[in-house]
């Protein structure tokens, strides 16, 4: 689905960065550049790319830095020769830069504020502002898929990530119009879904039952998702079979947007692994 396409994925350390752009190997694509903070884990998702049957650049790259940003997409596109499809994946939760406890409007610290926004709302805006003269360029169905979440779609607890995730939202609207006809801007909105982010936030939970049921006790299909099933969709939205759809935002969220109930769930991951990431 993704043959020839040339692909610059964030937060593709791990998680479902890594997934997306292995899959999209495994589609198909000719070149997928990959860009994280952690430079290990960059190389370990490279690797894999490689192994799937495309070229892959990993680029160490912060995020939380205009010009670094700048020069991971020129980077990524110089390599190869261009770029048909940005995949803004990085993401943070509040509590990656202050307590648990500390996550709600009242009090969240100003500094966990700005970092969460500059990284979940303000790079995927100069990722895209930089990479839209690559994708005008392109003449292999451009386009940008951006990641929001659920909690961008209802009340959440986290104050800076939900706020983020909605603006990416509205962000990838506004991007599909500024963008339109050629390069086509869509995103998807996870529920949750098991990945090293997600049972770190269970990790650090008083009551981890309780925790599980608030993340994913929601869902009609009763458990996380799986990074494939987001990497698939990711995929179809960056390649020709999407060639209709732009300014979507796409639920991927086991029915959780669809009704307004909550049911018992069972703890999907051994404490013991949970202990082991306190």
């Amino acid at each position: 689905m993704l043959g020839e396409k040339r692909i610059l994925v964030t937060g593709a350390a791990r998680g479902m960065g890594r997934e997306i752009a292995v899959e999209a190997a495994r589609q198909g694509a000719t070149h997928v550049g990959v860009t994280d903070v952690d430079s290990g884990g960059l190389e370990e998702s490279a690797a894999l790319v490689r192994d799937a049957g495309a070229e892959a650049l990993p680029v160490v790259a912060d995020l939380r830095s205009g010009p670094a940003i700048r020069a991971m997409v020129d980077q990524v596109a110089a390599w190869a020769g261009g770029l048909d499809v940005l995949v803004n994946n990085a993401g943070v939760l509040d509590q990656v830069f202050t307590a648990s406890d500390q996550v709600a409007v009242d009090t969240l610290s100003e500094d966990a504020w700005d970092a969460v926004n500059d990284i979940n709302l303000k790079a995927v805006w100069l990722a895209t502002k930089y990479a839209a003269p690559h994708l005008r360029a392109s003449e292999r169905g451009p386009s940008i898929v951006n990641a929001a979440s659920v909690s961008g779609m209802t009340g959440a607890g986290m104050a800076a990530y939900a706020v983020t995730k909605a603006a990416v939202i509205q962000l990838t609207r506004t991007t599909a119009i500024n963008l339109a006809p050629h390069v086509r801007a869509n995103c998807y909105s996870p529920g949750a879904i098991k990945t090293p982010m997600g049972d770190s936030h269970l990790a650090v939970a008083i009551d981890r039952l309780e925790r599980a049921r608030a993340m994913y006790g929601a869902h009609l299909i009763p458990r996380r998702g799986t990074v494939n099933e987001i990497a698939q969709v990711v995929c179809f939205l960056a390649s020709d079979a999407a060639s209709f759809l732009t300014g979507v935002n796409v639920p991927v969220d086991g029915g959780t947007m669809a009704w307004r109930g909550l049911q018992d769930v069972e703890l999907d991951v051994d404490p013991a692994d949970l202990d082991a990431l306190r």
